[in-house]
């Protein structure tokens, strides 16, 4: 997963708040980092998806991806 595509996932289930959730929201599972920290940390993009997903309750077809 490219990093843009996880911008558009979290655009997806997020909307206008996928920005501020990516910037603002801290996982522990990823070092106590936000998604960006994380990523510009060199943690892999679908690594820090699945991070939000589980803590976010994010819908299984959108896990995988954008559906089609």
């Amino acid at each position: 997963m490219r990093v843009t595509e996880f911008r558009a996932l979290m655009a997806e289930h997020f909307g206008n708040r996928s920005r501020s959730v990516a910037k603002d929201h801290v996982f522990g599972v990823l070092g106590e980092r936000t998604a960006d920290q994380a990523i510009d940390a060199g943690i892999p993009p679908r690594e820090v998806w699945f991070a939000v997903c589980d803590a976010f309750d994010v819908p299984a077809t959108l896990r995988w991806g954008l559906p089609d």
